[in-house]
């Protein structure tokens, strides 16, 4: 039995998931940097790169996301007053 291509597992993880043609599908790169450093034209290759070079870690991995489906909301406040069981007291200094 032939191994299954990584179209074909995508496709079963999304039929698993009750995922639809249409739904918005987000493929990312997750384990990777982006060096943040301005070296300037000399530097050691080795151990230093240029400003906004990525690099893929060892253990780099790949996120499908179901953004249709994200069921992220943003907090929101409390409907009632904060009271804390423990309310902040400063410590004084002796």
């Amino acid at each position: 039995m032939d191994t299954p291509s990584v179209y074909e597992q995508v496709a079963s993880l999304a039929q698993k998931y009750g995922w639809e043609e249409g739904d918005n599908i987000v493929v990312e790169m997750a384990g990777t940097q982006v060096s943040g450093i301005d070296v300037g034209e000399v530097y050691n290759k080795k151990w230093q790169s240029p400003i906004g070079t990525r690099k893929c870690n060892k253990e780099a991995f790949i996120v499908i996301k179901n953004l249709s489906r994200d069921p992220f909301e943003s907090s929101k406040p409390m409907d009632r007053e904060h009271k804390p069981q423990h309310p902040y007291e400063p410590v004084k200094n002796v």
